[in-house]
């Protein structure tokens, strides 16, 4: 079972004394630091244009997409990266040295357990997703600001765990991460790196409240984007934009805002309402008295994944390619930094055909690998028999998502 491998193999001390080393990480935070300040400038006072500004680029593709081959592949690289947790273990080393210990004013409470991540990530898919003006750099820079401000109150009011229970990105890339065929064990100074074979960091229950909704959100959020550019649900907006005069385009927004947002939280809800259905389907054969939700919820980390290849691959290759000429110009004002602001993306990289076949295969595969942990935790929990019958409603589940993510494709 991968639940014994999961705990992996110590590489190397040299590659330990590297990859975990201060002056590698610190290199890796003043990078984070680094680019959140150029983003926030350019969202704040570069051209406004989405098009020559390179936030919105760089937020929704190179970050919120371009990431997540890397911790894929790599582990959860994004803890090095992490901006937010960068600042406040800097500010923490400087305390330390000029000041008595301190410790946050609050405990943070057990139950919340990731939550607040669940919220926050399920905000930025509304903006993403339900808000006309995501691409705006304005929107984007206020939402940047508020989302610091709420990551640092929280670490000044709980401590460091806030960035690992309540940063919405380090739950997201952290169970990304567990993907990888590298990973960490222990914990400070302990904490080494391992080798481990891949989805082995995905055995086991999860036994964080609030994960099954953060999950939701993440197969929920993608399955809206899907949803909200067929036919049906262009209707429906077009027809709500068309109750409002032409000089009321800021009540329009807000009104198209909110009927987005209704629907993406309903996708989020049937996610979930489908998965507890599953477990308690299992649960009922394997004779359990309690609920299975925990045990059986990081299966669906790779169908996760296989959504968003299968959405958003072609766009971080088309759209990723427009990084070199933003880079030249970041705010949009005719620079030409690195000699390449005239580069154009190259739009015949990809075909129909090339791009149909990787997002049924990323669909197929991701559900394949789902059902595969899935049924391994199965065998942990119950004997042979029994854990082959609480699979049949896991199956149905699966071939449930498989089914509704192949016809979003179709109609996307």
């Amino acid at each position: 079972m991968l639940e014994r491998r999961a705990a992996g193999r110590a590489l190397p001390r040299p590659v330990q004394r590297i990859v975990l080393g201060p002056e590698l990480r610190a290199a890796a935070g003043l990078l984070g630091v680094a680019l959140l300040v150029l983003v926030l400038a350019t969202a704040l006072v570069g051209d406004d244009s989405a098009a020559t500004n390179l936030a919105p680029t760089f937020v929704y593709v190179v970050f919120w997409l371009g990431l997540v081959p890397v911790v894929v592949l790599l582990g959860d690289v994004w803890r090095a990266l992490n901006p937010w947790r960068a600042l406040v273990d800097a500010i923490a080393w400087v305390a330390a040295r000029v000041a008595p210990p301190w410790r946050p004013p609050l405990a943070y409470p057990e139950r919340a357990g990731v939550w607040p991540a669940a919220i926050l990530l399920f905000l930025f898919a509304t903006l993403e997703l339900a808000y006309p003006e995501a691409s705006s750099p304005r929107a984007l820079a206020v939402a940047i600001v508020l989302y610091s401000w709420i990551t640092w109150l929280g670490a000044a009011t709980f401590g460091r765990v806030w960035l690992d229970r309540g940063e919405a990105f380090s739950v997201y890339f952290g169970l990304l991460a567990r993907l990888a065929p590298f990973g960490t064990r222990g914990r400070g100074r302990r904490r080494e790196l391992v080798a481990r074979p891949p989805l082995a960091g995905l055995a086991g229950a999860d036994e964080r409240p609030g994960t099954v909704a953060f999950v939701a959100v993440m197969l929920g959020s993608v399955a809206f984007d899907g949803f909200s550019r067929t036919t049906a649900w262009q209707e429906r907006v077009f027809a709500l934009q068309a109750r409002f005069a032409a000089g009321e385009q800021r009540a329009a927004d807000l009104a198209v805002t909110a009927l987005n947002a209704l629907g993406l939280l309903a996708s989020v809800l049937l996610v979930a309402l489908l998965y507890r259905l599953a477990v308690e389907g299992a649960r009922a054969a394997g004779g359990r008295r309690h609920g299975l939700e925990r045990e059986f919820v990081r299966s669906l980390v790779p169908i996760a994944l296989a959504y968003v290849v299968a959405h958003y691959f072609s766009l971080l290759i088309i759209q990723g390619q427009a990084t070199r000429a933003l880079a030249s110009d970041p705010f949009g004002y005719g620079w030409d930094l690195f000699g390449s602001a005239d580069s154009q993306p190259r739009l015949d990289v990809l075909t129909p055909n090339v791009v149909w076949y990787v997002q049924v295969a990323a669909i197929v595969f991701g559900h394949v690998l789902g059902l595969m942990l899935a049924h391994d935790r199965a065998l942990a929990l119950f004997r042979p028999g029994v854990a082959l019958r609480t699979q049949y409603p896991m199956l149905a589940l699966m071939v449930a998502y498989t089914v509704g993510g192949l016809w979003l494709l179709a109609n996307d």
